[in-house]
């Protein structure tokens, strides 16, 4: 590779880096937010919080890379504008088409971790988080109970408290459970006990030989005591688990051969990532275009206002595919072959000199 080539390649990775940790030191902390949300909501335990996480970010890549990539671009090629190197390569006739070259070595990588992250990295990291929490359900450490401690449950569906369990977390030993019912309490002790989940992910306390006190949250009289041999306590439903048909978690090989609409809606949002991170670095180039003393923020924003339009527009067809309003055989190349065609015509029009008017000339 000449020394040029490799010069304006390590300029344009730096800048990418740089883009790329900004955006995602500030993107990680909406995702954690988010996941503290739903741990908070029952539906992530909180055991599997930095495993979530990972995988939240892989899903995150293809919607946080090409601005990224974009924005690099803008601030590299910016600086070099603003040091008028530009204007030197040119003199030498280094023009947009020679800088394709040493673009390519940063542009071609990214689309393709994009595309690996679109395609196959990001809903494969969302089936296993899915499995991870649908296993978690079944042992009581990860779901939040720890011996020797009162446990609220999820939803204020009561508190529980466990004297001793076992190192898998499948059985436990002397319980003690309260829950409230509108106006009525009910306080169940156990021996012994399990946790029992059944084919639809409903999650059941199966508590043995123990006490069960049931009355008045306020004043009154009217209390019922029993003992059991065996008695079994449903705990709070966490929010609805995905459905195994859920498009989202099927691979792109099963989409393909799916004739729902979901199915097809959720294959072109995974296509559309690495075609848009394409488009967007090649509108990078012209739009970074300015004079030496030009201020190079005004691009950023127009850049900025680009990508949100590309993925407005990406979840916009979506959401018309699903619902039927566009036809799934056209699914998004109306929007993705042309803005393929815009990004490479303003590449190659970038540098071309206007023929001068005759009229003007004379």
């Amino acid at each position: 590779m000449p020394k040029l080539d490799r010069y304006l390649s390590r300029e344009f990775a730096q800048s990418v880096l740089a883009a790329f940790v900004v955006l995602g030191l500030i993107s990680l902390g909406g995702v954690f937010a988010d996941l503290l949300s739903e741990i908070a909501r029952g539906r992530v335990p909180a055991g599997l919080m930095l495993s979530q996480l990972g995988l939240r970010i892989i899903t995150f890549l293809p919607i946080l890379l090409p601005l990224a990539l974009m924005l690099g671009i803008l601030l590299a090629m910016g600086r070099l504008y603003r040091d008028s190197e530009m204007p030197v390569l040119a003199s030498v006739g280094v023009g947009p088409k020679r800088l394709l070259r040493p673009l390519a070595v940063v542009v071609i990588p990214i689309v393709v971790v994009v595309g690996l992250c679109s395609l196959w990295l990001g809903p494969a990291a969302l089936r296993l988080g899915e499995r991870m929490i649908w296993d978690a359900n079944r042992n009581l450490v990860l779901t939040g109970l720890e011996p020797g401690r009162f446990i609220a449950l999820p939803n204020n569906g009561g508190v529980i408290y466990v004297g001793g369990m076992s190192q898998d977390g499948k059985t436990f030993s002397r319980m003690f459970v309260h829950r409230v019912s509108g106006d009525r309490i009910d306080v169940s002790t156990s021996m012994t006990g399990a946790l029992t989940v059944d084919a639809d992910g409903t999650r059941y306390l199966k508590l043995d030989d123990g006490f069960r006190v049931e009355g008045p949250s306020g004043a009154g009289r009217d209390y019922r005591l029993m003992r059991y041999a065996s008695n079994e306590l449903r705990l709070p439903d966490t929010e609805a688990k995905r459905a195994k048909d859920d498009p989202e978690l099927s691979s792109t090989i099963e989409l393909l051969s799916d004739p729902r609409p979901g199915a097809t809606a959720q294959l072109h949002w995974r296509i559309a990532p690495p075609l848009l991170t394409l488009a967007f670095a090649l509108i990078a180039v012209p739009l970074a275009r300015s004079a030496p003393r030009q201020a190079r923020y005004g691009s950023i924003m127009i850049a900025f206002l680009a990508y949100l339009v590309g993925m407005f527009s990406t979840v916009l067809g979506r959401q018309w595919i699903e619902a039927g309003r566009a036809p799934a055989a056209l699914g998004l190349w109306w929007l993705l072959l042309p803005v393929l065609a815009f990004a490479a015509w303003l590449y190659l029009r970038d540098g071309r000199m206007r023929r001068p008017r005759i009229g003007s000339a004379a």
